[in-house]
């Protein structure tokens, strides 16, 4: 089990505040504006930000030739059907619970690594991986009765899951050279101009100027997602065991639930306090240094 450095602490904090209240502001937006437009919006805006810091930081944009098919592959499974197919499941159910859904991934990225990449799993990582799946459940349990009326929500927020879990797996084991924030700008551009057709076909009779929720939801989402979190998560995700870097993230689903119910008014039961603590837990056992050899 790899402990994080101070660096990697500070930008695992980081992402999990602006990803965790993204989860409220992300179905204000999705609410009053077309979906695909909303994050088609965000993308184009967060690009500039993205492309600043990689000239700040000197970092080089160029992606040889022969890596753009892997450059694909890597979109795809990490952001493609990720953005596409949590929209529709904000849009359908809670935005707690559908952060509860879409965090659901750190399950199936560490049982992925067990089973088919054949990664090791200490046996407190399994103890994670169980604490995570009953604080979901715990998060879940008022929700799953209301879930059979809404099946195409619940599907797309795990389809979406186990997309981004796979993803992850195969960026940490990915062979372009590149700095991972090269990495990460190449994916989003693809993924830009990806959800800029989808907004163009299917929503272009829709478009209009975002009112002052829609607005600010965007630059929110452009700004601190894709200006920052989301480059800084490949970051993670390409420097640190799959295990490590998804369990410690489990934090983001219950920021999710609690922002939700402070600015959307959605309810809150004993069992999502439950599920805290289960959540911590399951960070514990993969960010928590291992006891050193005598």
């Amino acid at each position: 089990m790899q402990a994080l450095s101070r660096q990697q602490l500070v930008i695992l904090a980081f992402i999990t505040l602006a990803w965790g209240i993204n989860w409220p502001v992300m179905k204000l937006g999705v609410t009053v504006y077309p979906p695909l437009t909303f994050r088609t919006l965000s993308m184009w805006l967060g690009l500039p930000v993205l492309a600043l810091g990689l000239v700040l930081l000197k970092v080089p944009f160029r992606i040889p030739r022969a890596s753009w098919r892997e450059l694909l592959w890597l979109s795809a499974t990490n952001m493609f059907v990720w953005h596409v197919a949590i929209l529709f499941a904000v849009r359908t159910l809670s935005s707690g619970r559908s952060a509860i859904l879409g965090y659901t991934m750190p399950i199936f990225s560490a049982v992925l690594g067990a089973l088919v990449y054949q990664t090791p799993l200490p046996r407190r990582a399994w103890g994670g991986v169980g604490a995570a799946a009953l604080g979901v459940l715990l998060l879940l349990w008022h929700e799953l009765t209301g879930f059979a009326g809404r099946p195409w929500g619940v599907l797309l927020a795990l389809v979406a899951a186990a997309t981004w879990a796979l993803g992850t797996q195969e960026l940490r084991r990915t062979r372009i050279a590149q700095p991972a924030l090269t990495i990460a700008f190449w994916m989003t551009v693809l993924t830009t101009l990806l959800m800029t057709v989808l907004a163009t076909v299917f929503e272009s009779s829709q478009w209009r100027m975002p009112d002052a929720t829609a607005g600010a939801a965007i630059l929110y989402n452009a700004v601190l997602i894709f200006g920052f979190a989301q480059a800084a998560w490949i970051y993670l995700a390409r420097n640190l065991p799959p295990v490590a870097s998804t369990l410690s993230v489990m934090l983001i689903p219950v920021l999710g639930v609690f922002s939700g119910a402070v600015w959307l008014h959605e309810a809150l039961h004993w069992q999502d306090w439950a599920a805290v603590g289960l959540m911590v837990l399951a960070i514990a056992t993969v960010l928590w240094p291992g006891r050193r050899p005598s």
